[in-house]
């Protein structure tokens, strides 16, 4: 289920223009995915977290999963993210806030599994914008794009095909028919050791961020992407929420099966 939430204080010369969308889906009885969007306004600037995690179980478990994950960020945001935030807001400090969530419910999936007797886990991917940075973890194939002057992908995969593709075994083409393309290296409460990926950088204003699970990324190209996504056509929150739902509708027109989940997060500059 997606969560949106926003709290105010102090104003700042960043905002940010923000849609969530999710989508069951033509097959799946449930909805796996969970999605996070959270803004602060706080005297040292506008902050944002951001998330998707797309789960995955027998018995609607997968739900438990990625439920109990977004929850998760959500209280690091509002009781953790305050000291890491008013100390400078220092890459180490985040990467290890952002790992430790990812360690924590790892174990706490992975736990509850064993006792109800289900296999269950969820991907992860988390956007965190503080001051003119940004900064993305990421465990599976839930992924995580800056849009600027075309489609450029942050995040990599961790799958069986992109370790495929990255030692040369695999071409991209092949990579997109293969029987183990959904096959995951890392997820969180099904893998006993984590290695979150972590990315940082700087954005500017005009520029958005698009995460989302892999159901809504399968059968579009990054072309067909870029064309209704670029920013500067992102004009408010109900164009964002139309071009969503229109891309998560030609998904389910190409017969994609899986459940369908994406934010975007636009950067503009305070008039």
């Amino acid at each position: 289920m997606p969560q949106k939430s926003v709290f105010c204080g102090w104003n700042a010369d960043m905002r940010f223009i923000t849609a969530i969308h999710t989508d069951i889906g033509i097959k799946k009885k449930t909805n796996q995915d969970s999605v996070l969007l959270l803004e602060a306004d706080t005297d040292h600037g506008r902050v944002v977290l951001a998330c998707v995690c797309d789960g995955m179980g027998g018995l609607a478990k997968g739900e438990v999963a990625s439920a109990a994950l977004v929850r998760a960020y959500s209280d690091w945001f509002y009781n953790s993210f305050p000291a890491i935030l008013y100390s400078g807001c220092k890459p180490e400090d985040v990467r290890s806030g952002l790992e430790q969530i990812l360690q924590d419910m790892g174990k706490k999936i992975m736990n509850y599994g064993r006792s109800c007797g289900v296999s269950l886990g969820s991907t992860a991917v988390a956007l965190l914008i503080c001051g003119n940075r940004y900064y993305v973890s990421n465990v599976g194939d839930s992924r995580c794009y800056l849009i600027s002057d075309g489609l450029h992908q942050i995040t990599k995969d961790q799958t069986f095909i992109q370790r495929e593709i990255d030692c040369g075994r695999l071409t991209p083409e092949e990579a997109a028919v293969h029987p183990q393309r959904n096959v995951l290296l890392q997820c969180i409460g099904a893998s006993d050791f984590i290695a979150p990926d972590f990315f940082e950088g700087e954005y500017a204003p005009g520029q958005a961020f698009l995460l989302c699970s892999d159901g809504f990324r399968h059968l579009v190209s990054s072309e067909e992407f870029y064309n209704v996504l670029e920013p500067s056509k992102l004009t408010d929150e109900e164009r964002i929420k139309a071009v969503l739902t229109d891309l998560t509708e030609l998904n389910k027109s190409r017969r994609e099966e899986d459940n369908i989940s994406s934010l975007v997060v636009k950067t503009e500059q305070e008039n």
